[in-house]
């Protein structure tokens, strides 16, 4: 098996996840993820995100959390903050989701900050704090506003002042 192979058949089976039920798809994932060495960061990624999609976040957070420690690389480093953050919120954690989110946001921008807006903002109105949670998401939604960028992007920043 090469790491081509394997990442292949993991994204096959998230593209058909729930297909034909849940339970299924969460076991080929655990499949996928078995045959990876015991420490690999990958596989705790993988389990997390396979028990987060069906609803078991408690689940999934000690995974993420491990996933992080054992060093993933960038693009699952990223997307592993984001879904633990967003798993932290459903347990009832969103002071922890809210720092994990603003320490996310300041680090280096790529194609997932639009997500990190947005599970900021869900983190923060959870966290009792929907003013800010507004203004992170007009602050990412306004650039998509032909001729209403300037407007919204003066407004969201009223909002978070």
């Amino acid at each position: 098996m090469t790491d081509a192979d394997w990442e292949e058949r993991v994204a096959r089976a998230w593209a058909s996840f729930g297909s034909p039920d849940e339970a299924e798809s969460v076991a080929r994932i655990e499949r996928l993820a078995a045959e990876l060495a015991p420490a690999d960061p990958r596989a705790f990624f993988e389990r997390a995100s396979a028990y987060d999609a069906v609803g078991r976040e408690a689940d999934a957070v000690p995974l993420y959390r491990h996933a992080l420690e054992r060093g993933l690389g960038p693009s699952r480093r990223r997307r592993a903050v984001i879904q633990l953050a967003s798993s932290l919120r459903n347990v009832g954690s969103p002071a922890e989701a809210v720092s994990l989110l603003e320490a996310e946001l300041a680090a280096q921008p790529d194609e997932l900050d639009d997500a990190v807006r947005a599970f900021l903002a869900l983190a923060l109105a959870d966290s009792g704090r929907e003013r800010e949670a507004v203004a992170i998401a007009l602050t990412a939604l306004a650039p998509r506003l032909p001729g209403y960028q300037r407007a919204v992007g003066y407004y969201a920043s009223v909002l978070a002042d």
